[in-house]
């Protein structure tokens, strides 16, 4: 018996020492910091709900969820419910009580009516949107979670109708252009994640976003070590939510892979997204945010 109850105490005892090394790991980790398969759940979520096209029942379940998600982080949840140009639309935006002038992280929600870029039946379907609109969404969900308080004020906004341009009797970037006319100041910044969960994921420079604030996030990146993800190269030139922050001479970066083959096509599903591709993206924001003064 006493070598069976020495032998219960040495394994109590390890484990003791064990679960407070845990904790100890915990507290002295990095604990609270950007977890790319949790974003890449939010992905599955949205893509289960179907496509998020205005009016519909997922697009009503997305705005839910996301209101929901961002105040179970802690943050000040507002609806922008609005018309602009003759559309109804809910801009979702979440804010602590940092007083200034706040970054904003933008992402849109909605998903493409018509999957016009297909070359099969798809096409006249709807989008799935996984990585066209899911992908940054869940970023900043992620981001929602995890980012410290007491940092410089931040903003999270997830536009509504950005996605519906080109099509009879629809335009771009509805909900960034309604968010930006209501603002009565300036934000400092505007950061937009668009078709960042690319599993092969290749962000060039966005040619019309500000440079200096495009260099910082690439330098970031770069020293990450992320510097395979994000391209030290222009290459496109882009109408997207960023344009309607530039418009009104705020400083804006688009981050999106524009080389996304599925782009607006019935094949922009969740198997297309990496969770690895959006820890990339995730960690840079989150770090380059929590430099910042």
């Amino acid at each position: 018996m006493r070598k069976i109850r020495i032998f219960i105490f040495a394994a109590t005892g390890i484990l003791l020492l064990s679960l407070s090394g845990w904790f100890v790991y915990r507290m002295l980790s990095p604990a609270i910091h950007f977890n790319g398969k949790r974003a890449y759940q939010d992905v599955l979520v949205q893509v289960n709900y179907g496509p998020r096209t205005p009016g519909s029942i997922a697009h009503t379940q997305t705005v839910v969820y996301i209101q929901q998600e961002l105040e179970r982080a802690g943050w000040d949840v507002n609806i922008q419910n609005s018309e602009w140009q003759g559309f109804p639309l809910q801009n979702i935006i979440a804010s602590h009580s940092e007083t200034g002038l706040p970054i904003v992280l933008g992402a849109h929600y909605d998903s493409r009516i018509l999957a016009d870029q297909d070359t099969g039946p798809g096409r006249y379907g709807p989008v799935p949107g996984a990585n066209d609109g899911a992908s940054g969404v869940a970023v900043l969900i992620e981001l929602a979670r995890t980012l410290p308080r007491g940092g410089i004020p931040i903003q999270l906004v997830f536009f509504d109708a950005e996605d519906d341009g080109g099509l009879a009797g629809s335009q771009w970037l509805l909900g960034s252009q309604a968010f930006v006319a209501a603002q009565t100041e300036k934000p400092r910044a505007a950061i937009i994640v668009d078709m960042v969960g690319d599993s092969d994921l290749n962000i060039y420079i966005e040619r019309n976003s500000d440079a200096g604030l495009t260099a910082a996030i690439w330098a970031q990146a770069f020293a990450l070590g992320y510097g395979k993800y994000f391209i030290n190269k222009p290459k496109y030139s882009m109408i997207d939510d960023h344009t309607s922050f530039l418009e009104a001479g705020i400083p804006a970066v688009d981050i999106i892979d524009f080389d996304y083959p599925y782009w607006h096509t019935a094949a922009d599903t969740a198997d297309k997204v990496s969770a690895k591709s959006l820890q990339a993206v995730g960690e840079t924001l989150w770090t380059w945010i929590v430099n910042q003064k």
